[in-house]
C-alpha cells in the first residue's frame, strides 16, 4: 500500500489546496462500481493519454477508489506520476476501499456521491471540487455523475476529452435483476449520450 496522505476538506478548501499544491491536474471520470467490459481498451486509452505528459507537471486525479475509472491509478503510478483522489464522505459510511496506488486523498463533506444537487443545476460539493481543481477532464464512459462533471467542465471552458467504453455487461445485468428492473439494452452510460466520439 502506498504511503498516502488523507484529509477531509470542504469543497472550497479542497479547491484552494489544489491550486496551491497541484496547479496542473488531469482528472479522469467514468464508471466506478459498474467497471469496464473491455479492460484492454481502457488500459490502452489511459496509457496513450499519459505517456506524452511530463511527470513533474501533471497530477493524475480520479475518485480515489480502485474500481472502474480507478484503474487509472496503477497505470499512472507505473508511469511515474503523482496521483490524487477526491471522494465524497459518503464513502466513509460504506467503508469504501481506497486505491493502493493513490498518493493523496481528499474527502469532501457531501450528502451525495457527486453529480448535480437535487432539482438544481449546481454541482454537489464533491463534483464541484473535482471539476474546479482540474485543468483537463478525461471521460471514459460513465454514468450520470461523470456526465454532469464533464458538462460543467465544458461550460467552464476546461479541456474535455471523452472515449466511449461500455460498463461491464454482466454486472449491469445482475444489478438490474437485483432491482427487479428490465435488463439493459445498452451499456455505454449517460455520459456517452453527450460526449461519444467513437
Amino acid at each position: 500500500m502506498t504511503d498516502r496522505t488523507v484529509q477531509t476538506l470542504e469543497s472550497d478548501e479542497a479547491i484552494d489546496y489544489f491550486k496551491e499544491n497541484h496547479p496542473n491536474v488531469l482528472t479522469f471520470v467514468g464508471f466506478f462500481a459498474a467497471g469496464y467490459e473491455d479492460l484492454d481498451s481502457f488500459s490502452r486509452i489511459v496509457t496513450e493519454l499519459l505517456k506524452p505528459l511530463p511527470r513533474d507537471v501533471w497530477v493524475i486525479n480520479a475518485g480515489a477508489t480502485p474500481e472502474g475509472i480507478g484503474g487509472v491509478y496503477p497505470i499512472a503510478k507505473d508511469l511515474g506520476f503523482t496521483t490524487s483522489g477526491i471522494i465524497s464522505t459518503v464513502a466513509m459510511d460504506y467503508e469504501i476501499t481506497l486505491s493502493s496506488s493513490v498518493d493523496e486523498v481528499i474527502y469532501v463533506p457531501d450528502k451525495l456521491w457527486g453529480g448535480l444537487l437535487p432539482e438544481s443545476s449546481l454541482l454537489s460539493p464533491t463534483s464541484e471540487a473535482m471539476v474546479s481543481v482540474s485543468k483537463r477532464l478525461v471521460g471514459i464512459g460513465g454514468g450520470e455523475i461523470a456526465r454532469d462533471e464533464l458538462l460543467a467542465a465544458r461550460t467552464r471552458e476546461i479541456q474535455v476529452d471523452f472515449w466511449a467504453l461500455d460498463m461491464q455487461h454482466r454486472r449491469a445485468l445482475e444489478r438490474a435483476a437485483e432491482k427487479d428492473l428490465p435488463p439493459p439494452t445498452r451499456f455505454s452510460g449517460e455520459a456517452a449520450e453527450h460526449f461519444a466520439k467513437n
